[in-house]
């Protein structure tokens, strides 16, 4: 039986899903929303210090849904935001927010990393290279809808 595109296509939307799974999982494992974790883990990726804009552009979110997720993080001490020049704004690790992204989204990151280290480096570049292009294509088609 020969296997099609659209059957391919139902396997890499099964294991993307179970890929959001486990990461949903571990998020609530270590105490953090979803949301909470994507602003914190972006955060990490700037060592604790970026513009707001990149963690919008970044985490795939919507504008409302990271702003929810920073109001509750500056609540709790985590995080401040600051401007930065005209109308664009900051987004900066408190010591205490330093401190929850070590035990969190660090802890998530050495995973990952754990993880893809374990591969070859012609394997890490293929899924790289092939992510990239599916992403790059699909987002294309996106635009005839």
């Amino acid at each position: 039986m020969e296997t099609t595109a659209g059957d391919q296509m139902k396997r890499l939307n099964l294991l993307t899903s179970e890929i959001d799974a486990v990461y949903h999982e571990a998020t609530l494992k270590l105490g953090l929303t979803d949301s909470a974790m994507i602003v914190l883990y972006t955060m990490c990726m700037f060592d604790g210090d970026c513009p707001l804009s990149q963690i919008i552009e970044l985490s795939g979110l919507s504008k409302q849904t990271i702003n929810s997720a920073l109001r509750k993080l500056e609540k709790e001490g985590a995080l401040y935001l600051e401007a930065d020049g005209n109308r664009k704004k900051r987004v900066c690790l408190t010591e205490k927010g330093r401190t929850l992204a070590q035990g969190t989204a660090q802890r998530l990151m050495k995973m990952e990393n754990e993880v893809f280290a374990a591969w070859s480096v012609e394997d890490q570049e293929m899924y790289i290279r092939l992510t990239h292009r599916f992403l790059t294509e699909l987002r294309e088609k996106a635009k005839e809808l």
